[in-house]
Order: C-alpha cells, then structure tokens, then sequence
C-alpha cells in the first residue's frame, strides 16, 4: 500500500508537467492570442493599421494548432486591415487563398465564408481599379473586375435568399458599383478620387503609372460617378 502511496504522489507532478507541455500548454497560447487580438481590435479602431497587422500576426503565431476556425477569423480580419495599408495585392491573395479553404470546408462558418467573399470582391474591384490606371490592358484588369462582379451576384442572390433586405441593398449596391467601374471610361475614371484602399500600395502593382488626372473630380451626383463597395459583408 505504500509503496502504491509513494508512487502516485510521485506522478503527481509529472501529471502536472504533463498538463502543463500537453494541453495546458494549448491554453496558454489561447490566452496569449487573446490578447493579442485585444490589442489588434484596439489599434485597428485607432486606425494604426499596421500596428493591428502585426498584432494580427502575433495572435495567429500563440493560438493552438487545432483552432482551425478561430485562425480563419484572423487571418480575414487582418487582410481587411491590409487594404487600407497600401497592401491590397497581399490581401488580395490571402483572400484568394482562405476562401479556396473555406468553400472546400463544408464545415466552415458561413458568416465568415461570407465575409470573406465580399472582402475578397472588394479586392478584386480596387485591383482593377488600379491595374487600368495604371495602363493595364483590358485582359489583365477585365477578369479581376468581373470575378468581383460574380462574387457580389452571389452574394446578392444569397441575401435574397434569406430574407435579409438590408444585405440584400448593400450588396446589390456593390454590384452596380462592380458594373460601373466596367463600362466607365478611362478618362472618367481618372477624374475620380484615388479609393484610400488604393492608396500607398507597398507592391510594384499598385504604383500608378497611367496618365495624370484629367480635370477636377466629378459632382458624386454625376451618372458616371462609382463608389467602392461595402466591405462589411454584414
């Protein structure tokens, strides 16, 4: 009987070491990429883009290996915050890339599966914003701007779907928005403001060099006047 004692008070701290290299090691980085998190919120309301990118990455680098759904909600939330730090070719692909993931998954949530896709039509829309003005020809920025346009059609005709008509209005804004960038011309686009997601782009892509401005912006009143698309996916 003692010698049975002695042996389990003996594996009580290898049980202890145990929980704390095992699974208790899996809380642990779950509570450091809390906080993290906590400070990417923190620095992304601020508008210190970069600073939330980098808490982004921290948080993604302590969560635990088999919170598959919690890295999916970080990796979309810190390529939204890429957008408006000139780094749109890089949320681009890393949008690319996690709704590949999520649409393989039948598992996925679909609110972030959502959200995704109407980030990543959003992407896709800036990106052949740029890539006309900056001179592409219309075979490199016609399919960017028309995988948007299907993108927010699917959307749309999911919002309807579900009975939700506030989505359902955003969304179909996003369209016609898809669509006007399509069919306006050059020129006209060239008068319009530069979109602040298109702004101090990091990548050769986006470093315009089409042809200067033509004239003062138009009236927002204007037919052919175009507004980026709401990246909320709410």
């Amino acid at each position: 009987m003692k010698i049975i004692l002695i042996t389990l008070w003996l594996a009580v701290p290898l049980a202890v070491a145990a929980y704390h290299f095992g699974p208790g090691q899996e809380l642990l980085k779950g509570d450091a990429a809390a906080a993290h998190v906590t400070d990417a919120t923190r620095s992304a309301a601020t508008g210190d883009h970069k600073a939330a990118i980098a808490a982004y990455d921290a948080a993604l680098g302590a969560l635990p290996t088999a919170a598959v759904a919690e890295s999916r909600q970080l990796r979309l939330a810190r390529a939204k915050e890429r957008l408006p730090n000139g780094q749109l070719p890089e949320a681009h692909d890393e949008l690319e890339a996690l709704f590949a993931e999520l649409t393989a998954d039948r598992a996925a949530d679909p609110v972030v599966t959502r959200e995704t896709q109407t980030a990543l039509a959003s992407a896709k829309y800036y990106l052949a914003w740029l890539m006309r003005l900056e001179g592409g020809t219309e075979d490199l920025w016609r399919p960017e701007i028309e995988a948007a346009r299907q993108h927010f059609r699917h959307l749309t005709e999911e919002a309807a779907s579900s009975g939700n008509t506030t989505l359902v209005t955003t969304q179909r804004q996003n369209l016609e928005s898809s669509i006007k960038l399509a069919r306006m011309d050059l020129t006209e686009l060239q008068g319009l403001p530069l979109p602040k997601q298109c702004k101090n782009c990091s990548s050769g892509k986006c470093n315009r060099k089409g042809p200067p401005k033509k004239g003062p912006p138009q009236d927002s009143r204007g037919a052919g006047k175009t507004q980026g698309p709401d990246e909320s996916g709410s």
